[in-house]
This record gives C-alpha cells, sequence and structure tokens, in this order.
C-alpha cells in the first residue's frame, strides 16, 4: 500500500492558548491510537516549536547555518504522521480527524517509494556491459 505523510500545520498567531492545547491532548492520543488499531500507522510525532530550528543551506559553495525555520510563515510545521493506506481518499479521511484541523491545515503528500530504485551499486558499469 502506498504511504502518505500528513504534515500538521498550526498558526504561529491566533492559535488555540497553553490552556486549550493541554485540553485537546486526550484527542491527540485517541486519534493517534485510533491509527494504530487502524494498522495504518507506520510514524508520527510532534515537532519542537520553531525557535529550536536551525536551517543550513549552501550558496555559492558555503555552508550557511541559521537560527529558526527556512522561511517566516503565518504557520508551522507542528507534527506528522506517516501512514500507510490504499489510496488519496482513505489518506484525506484519516487527515480530517485530526484534532487541529478545525484552526490549522493539514497536508497530504504522498511518500515517494525510493526501495524501487535501482542503487549505484546495482548498476553495472558501461564496460561490462560490452
Amino acid at each position: 500500500m502506498p504511504q502518505y505523510m500528513l504534515l500538521i500545520y498550526t498558526p504561529v498567531e491566533g492559535g488555540p492558548g497553553p490552556e486549550e492545547r493541554a485540553a485537546e491532548m486526550p484527542r491527540w492520543y485517541e486519534y493517534t491510537e485510533g491509527l494504530r488499531a487502524a494498522g495504518v500507522m507506520v510514524a508520527g510525532d510532534a515537532l519542537h516549536p520553531i525557535a529550536a530550528a536551525t536551517t543550513v543551506r549552501e550558496r555559492e559553495g558555503e555552508t550557511q547555518i541559521t537560527d529558526g525555520p527556512f522561511a517566516e510563515t503565518k504557520e508551522f510545521l507542528g507534527g506528522y504522521y506517516v501512514i500507510d493506506v490504499p489510496d488519496l481518499d482513505a489518506a484525506l479521511a484519516h487527515a480530517a480527524g485530526i484534532p487541529s484541523v478545525g484552526y490549522g491545515s493539514v497536508e497530504v503528500r504522498p511518500v515517494f517509494d525510493m526501495s524501487a530504485m535501482p542503487s549505484p551499486s546495482d548498476a553495472e558499469p558501461a564496460e561490462a556491459q560490452a
């Protein structure tokens, strides 16, 4: 079955306060347990706040390391789930159940199956093929 990543975005400003987030935690536990019980959970975790982010870039041959996220946005990536479901419709149905969907957003993206790609060690040198 294909895998999908559910990327959970939360508003930087105007989202729930600390008390509301704490009150919402049982819904997150229930949601996660529901994914496990359905047998679709592959992985998932919350991420530390954007203040803990570090961004690495290479520009003109120089590595640049900066504190914070890649770009300023109105929403930040707060966590993710990877699920293994039959199709996009099933992934969208699971995404709609995420507790923060009422005030944030969930990006649903298929995971590219790299196991189907040949590894460099599998390729024969051109002269060996002749």
